[in-house]
């Protein structure tokens, strides 16, 4: 189906102004399980009254469409779009229609539970999918408020954007009518409500109503992490209101945990929807917990920053994405116990942001002329989450913290519950700055790719520094240079390698420096050990070091007493090694020598991410990966040998040992499972035991039995389950996994996608070879019957990363030069050939 494009966006925004909705639904209609009704009235003004538009519906069936009191022929619909003419100054249309649940989590979701058959609905509208669920003009500034109308069973809960005010059973039909007040005006993509037999928490601060969800199969877990949750909340909306100056805006605010939901979090108005991901029905790490509460603390600030105030188009998703990724990390940082919450950006954050932005399809973080929809969804990438807000903290470093929140608390005011574009912002900030920051962003915003940061050293016949010089290059396709403010620190001595000596801000700016900033504070001192360029992680830039730094490293990294000093070096040697500046065989040998000291959680699992996933398995020739792996294993061992029982580094170092066994190591994993040898303080539970079963099930070691065994134990496994039947090393296993990820549209693209993350195995690369072509030639089919959404998240997942060769490059390009490549499966295809890439280059590094 077509996608809304940009200018008919504009001419559509420029024709109608949108009154108000009021959409009903009836969730017990239908009868088979698969389909709703929808009835729709929406009242709508037109500037040149004898206009023709049109209104996006995805029905399965279309009743009745009246417009003015003038039925309209429901057989014009055609490729979700209904033709509307003859348009007066003041409109009314009513659609009636029956529209299909769906299995993606796109538009309105519904979802049995496998543990006590209960069903929940939860609906979804990112970015154009409110059209399956009602009638509308499916674009964001086409604003207005929203009136809901919900018909379900007679025991079930309802939640929306706005507070229920009435709530009634109808004793005849046996249903539950449930009415909602008018929201304020609102996207279309911001509509959601959530429908089932809910268990519920309730709370309240500062005159706000608080409101907890989930599964009843999953209360206990809710409700042991229930006062958690409400007074983080709390603490975030008191720091949102004194940095914002502005007054959460939308009355009640629900946090629904609903299942299969396909992102992290949605910032639905009044209503937001959380993966049940982060319900913690077993052990976590301070890690995981700390990034749950980075993305309760993202989705608040998008009730200012995306939905008080709402981008004119898809080309300004950071004014929300990059917004709420800066405030997230920076409130959790500051009212919460995460202090150190930077550190997790750092490694985990802002890595991802440098590796889409050295890819093939980067973009600026505010790119102009977002062609249509289906491309703008392409752009929920590092760039616009990650990159961009690291762009802001690098604004903030240069105009300052009270500048800039004064700047914020402007373009709010000016523009409560409207769209506003990138102009307007710089047009505030710059307001309060007192200078015009259009240059800035035309650098930092409208151009794509990361600078490099490298130090010149010469020394004088002392030793001591003669100069230190900042040397910014950039890639010759993206040839910007830019400004920075960066601090340069100079760390440890022979007897204190880990200390700070000193520190000096310095401006890069290459108008004036063509790209070579002297460093002036350090001429005359005495070198260190380490000298490392961004201290402080205030810009976004690659990082390098002084040779004779790198060759310290390992040394280094286990003195450094400032986490997100280490989180600096280590993002910095990840990124030389994805650039096949040091092999994956040192890297691992940096693993072994840096991590076992490492006291931060999210550093462990991100090194050994790294490590296990690239380093020691695509970076290097097949014959080599196994001791490299064993190098790993060695590594998790030695952090379990001296982490506190029960402490997160000891779950972090389980859970990698298990990804990187090898098959000595099944008898330690298989004892774990019996509940013999279990580390003090390990809990074997279920996340667990589904970890080290998987590893298990791909070494061969274990099998369809065992997986049956499991997943009759734990009735709510059924994704892990999935991945683990997809990883088992038989030919038959693989070819049943093939139909489920690519044939199989039947099943839930939740489980298509655990599928495919299980398919792919290093050590299985002979048992996988014929399904590298396949890969290619199945997947346009594939996009075809699954939504874009679902089709992204699937193809990167089943892309054939373990198979590093030429002729996976070959197959890859034979599919990218047919024509009618779908611009999703396009941008999926070329960025994960671009990492098969390097992972070649890698290996020929010694």
């Amino acid at each position: 189906m077509p996608s809304l494009s940009r200018h008919e966006a504009a001419v559509r925004a420029d024709l109608l102004r949108v009154g108000a909705y009021r959409v009903d639904l009836d969730l017990t209609a239908g009868g088979d399980g698969d389909h709703f009704t929808s009835t729709t009235t929406v009242r709508f003004a037109c500037t040149r009254p004898g206009a023709t538009t049109f209104v996006e519906l995805r029905p399965a069936s279309v009743a009745e469409v009246v417009l003015n009191g003038r039925g309209l022929d429901p057989g014009t619909l055609v490729d979700n779009r209904l033709p509307l003419d003859d348009l007066r100054a003041d409109n009314e249309l009513v659609v009636r229609a029956t529209m299909t649940y769906s299995r993606t989590g796109e538009g309105a979701h519904r979802f049995t539970d496998p543990d006590d058959g209960e069903v929940y609905v939860h609906a979804q509208a990112p970015l154009d999918n409110a059209q399956r669920i009602f009638a509308c003009f499916d674009q964001p500034d086409l604003k207005a408020p929203l009136t809901l109308t919900l018909t379900t069973p007679p025991d079930w809960t309802a939640r929306a954007n706005a507070a229920a005010t009435i709530s009634t059973v109808d004793e005849e039909s046996g249903t539950r009518r449930w009415e909602f007040a008018a929201t304020a005006p609102i996207s279309t993509y911001h509509f959601t409500f959530v429908a089932g037999p809910w268990h519920v928490r309730q709370g309240g601060h500062d005159g706000i109503p608080l409101g907890l969800l989930c599964r009843r199969s999953l209360a206990a877990v809710l409700d042991r992490d229930a006062d958690e949750l409400l007074s983080t909340t709390a603490a975030f909306l008191d720091r949102y209101h004194e940095l914002f100056a502005t007054r959460y805006p939308f009355g009640k605010y629900d946090q629904a945990f609903v299942p299969e939901l396909h992102s992290g979090a949605v910032e639905n108005p009044g209503c937001v929807t959380f993966t049940e991901d982060l319900l913690f029905r077993s052990a976590v790490t301070d890690a995981d917990r700390e990034l749950r509460t980075v993305i309760v603390a993202h989705e608040m600030a998008h009730m200012w920053f995306g939905d008080l105030v709402t981008m004119r188009w898809w080309d300004d998703i950071w004014l929300s994405e990059s917004f709420a990724e800066y405030m997230g990390w920076r409130v959790t940082a500051e009212v919460t116990a995460y202090r150190h919450a930077w550190t997790s950006f750092t490694i985990r954050r802002k890595s991802w942001g440098y590796v889409t932005d050295q890819g093939p399809s980067t973009h600026p973080v505010a790119p102009q002329g977002v062609p249509d929809t289906a491309h703008a969804l392409l752009n929920f990438d590092g760039i616009s989450y990650a990159k961009g807000a690291a762009a802001l903290r690098q604004l903030i470093a240069y105009v300052g913290d009270d500048t800039f929140l004064a700047g914020i608390g402007d373009y709010f005011t000016a523009h409560a519950f409207a769209n506003a574009t990138l102009d307007d912002l710089l047009a505030a900030l710059g307001r309060a700055a007192g200078r015009d920051l259009t240059g800035w962003a035309r650098l930092w915003l409208r151009r794509a790719q990361v600078n490099t940061l490298r130090p010149e050293v010469t020394l004088d016949a002392d030793g001591r520094y003669r100069s230190v010089t900042v040397v910014q290059t950039a890639p010759p396709e993206h040839p910007t240079l830019r400004p920075h403010r960066v601090a340069v620190g100079v760390y440890g001595t022979d007897n204190a390698p880990g200390i700070l000596l000193r520190r000096c801000t310095v401006d890069l700016d290459p108008d004036l420096d063509g790209g070579r900033t002297p460093v002036p504070g350090l001429t005359g001192t005495v070198p260190g050990r380490l000298l490392l360029l961004n201290d402080g992680d205030l810009t976004y830039a690659k990082v390098r070091f002084d040779p004779a730094d790198t060759d310290r490293l390992a040394e280094l990294l286990g003195a450094l007493d400032d986490p997100l000093t280490r989180a600096l070096v280590w993002t910095a040697a990840i990124d030389a090694t994805r650039d096949a500046e040091l092999s994956g065989a040192r890297f691992v040998a940096l693993a072994a020598a840096g991590l076992p000291a490492e006291n931060t959680t999210s550093v462990v699992e991100e090194v050994l991410r790294f490590a296990r996933d690239s380093a020691a398995t695509r970076y290097l020739p097949e014959p080599a990966q196994p001791a490299a792996l064993a190098s790993l294993a060695a590594t998790c061992l030695d952090i379990l040998a001296h982490a506190d029982p029960g402490s997160g580094r000891q779950l972090a170092a389980a859970r990698w040992l298990a990804a990187c066994a090898g098959p000595d190591d099944t008898g330690r994993l298989a004892g774990w499972l019996a509940g013999d040898g279990v580390p003090d303080g390990l809990t074997v539970d279920a996340d667990l035991r589904w970890t080290l079963l998987y590893r298990l099930v791909a070494l061969g070691a274990a099998g369809e039995t065992e997986i049956a065994d499991e997943a009759r134990r734990d009735p709510q496994g059924v994704e892990p389950a999935a991945r683990c039947r997809a990883a088992v090393a038989t030919d038959r296993a693989k070819e049943r996994a093939w139909a489920a990820i690519l044939d199989d549209d039947t099943r839930s693209a939740h489980l298509a996608l655990a599928a495919a993350q299980g398919f792919w195995q290093p050590g299985q690369t002979g048992l996988t070879a014929p399904y590298v072509d396949r890969y290619f030639a199945d997947l346009p089919a594939m996009a075809g019957r699954r939504t874009p959404t679902a089709t992204a998240r699937i193809a990167v997942a089943a892309y054939p990363r373990y198979a590093v060769s030429a002729r996976t490059e070959a197959s890859a390009a034979a599919r990218l030069g047919r024509a009618g490549v779908d611009p999703v499966l396009r941008r999926v295809v070329v960025d994960a050939t671009d990492e098969l890439r390097r992972a070649r280059a890698a290996r020929s590094v010694a």
